[in-house]
């Protein structure tokens, strides 16, 4: 047995989630009580440094340099915050498992590049603040097995949902969608995961260029408007929805760049709301035509993370997927917002043990690998 605090910072930027647990046991004997959950504001200062180094217009090598600690410190913060929330004693936690936070992805990289990956939120830093043992950069193992590196949670995901009976769906929804397919009964080497497409990162920037809002509460805005068919078909034939797995995706196809674009081409033309209904349903389609060669009889879709919490987006999804029992993740009694940072821990707790937690069959990569790099407290 154990205590943890697992840490995830997505692409939304919506702050710095913290899960306290206890995990028992490992491989498919991996149990996890979720103690407690907070998630960390980030800060608009920060938040205005890390999207200057997600573009690559504006980034250079001192932001990185400086940010990587910056975050360390912010990451060593919220599990001081968490812990106090939980009145846990820092001094029993015995491991933090830290994701970082995704600067730049390139699995599929151009002819003077390499694949590669880097997320920074400095594990040096956390180590000696909370003063324990951290593991982080769970991404770079699985690439240098010529994986992508992504999706990263399935190995958790496998633990905690597998079931005798059904097909589960497991779709998060954080600023990237991405879904795991764990059939029913099925051995880890047929598990399937991948990136779907956009999450909630271009109704995002949406509202923050309309409304000055940094997303849609409940679906509010997109509830109000009306799907532009013309555009919602062009979205649809971006190359990466139609692209075979596994893939990845990130800000790099469908960020601050892509937003803009679609605003030089549609603003004016289109009214905000029926815009943002739009971009909504991209979600929902790109998510529904991902999911249905793996729908069968008795299929469950479980939604998780801050797309959850949209409620038209979720109606959205159930109306393109009619055969699907579409849940969110509170209805399976487990945590929407704590799931990917309870797979830290997950992921971090094979690695102490020495044992692997990539899914080759869904990264791509050439075989199992223990995943994260170890910094010690001494």
């Amino acid at each position: 047995m154990a205590f943890a605090v697992g840490l995830m910072s997505g692409t939304s930027l919506d702050g710095i989630d913290a899960a306290l647990v206890e995990i028992k046991g490992t491989n498919t004997e991996t149990t996890v009580n979720l103690i407690d959950f907070i998630t960390y504001p980030l800060g608009t200062e920060t938040i205005a440094k890390i999207k200057d180094v997600l573009s690559i217009q504006t980034s250079s090598v001192d932001k990185i340099c400086s940010l990587n600690f910056e975050l360390g410190y912010l990451f060593s913060e919220a599990v001081k915050e968490v812990c106090k929330k939980a009145e846990f004693p820092l001094s029993q936690l015995d491991f933090v498992a830290s994701h970082g936070q995704t600067i730049f992805h390139l699995p599929i990289p151009d002819v003077s590049q390499v694949a590669s990956t880097l997320q920074i939120g400095e594990s040096a830093v956390i180590c000696e603040e909370v003063k324990t043992t951290v593991v982080s950069d769970f991404r770079t193992r699985d690439m240098a097995l010529k994986g992508q590196g992504a999706p990263i949670v399935p190995y958790s995901e496998f633990v905690l949902y597998r079931d005798e009976k059904r097909t589960r769906l497991l779709q998060n929804i954080g600023g990237i969608g991405n879904v795991t397919v764990i059939p029913s009964s099925a051995e880890l080497e047929e598990l399937t995961a991948f990136d779907t497409g956009p999450g909630n990162m271009i109704i995002d920037e949406l509202c923050e260029v309309f409304y000055q809002k940094k997303y849609d509460e409940n679906g509010h805005y997109a509830a109000l408007g009306k799907v532009n068919e013309e555009v919602l078909n062009e979205m649809m034939e971006h190359p990466f929805i139609k692209r075979h797995y596994p893939k990845t995706t990130g800000r790099e196809e469908f960020g601050k760049e892509y937003t803009q674009a679609l605003l030089e081409k549609w603003q004016g033309k289109i009214k905000p709301n029926d815009l943002i209904a739009t971009v909504t349903m991209f979600t929902a389609q790109a998510i529904a035509v991902n999911a249905k060669p793996f729908i069968d009889q008795s299929t469950d879709l479980i939604i998780s993370g801050g797309g959850s919490y949209n409620d038209t987006l979720v109606q959205m999804i159930k109306e393109q997927l009619p055969e699907v029992h579409v849940m969110i993740q509170e209805e399976v009694g487990l945590s929407s917002e704590a799931k990917e940072a309870i797979a830290m821990t997950i992921l971090a707790n094979q690695t102490l043990h020495h044992l692997p937690s990539n899914v080759p069959s869904a990264t791509g990569a050439k075989k199992a690998a223990i995943l994260g790099k170890v910094t010690y407290y001494q």
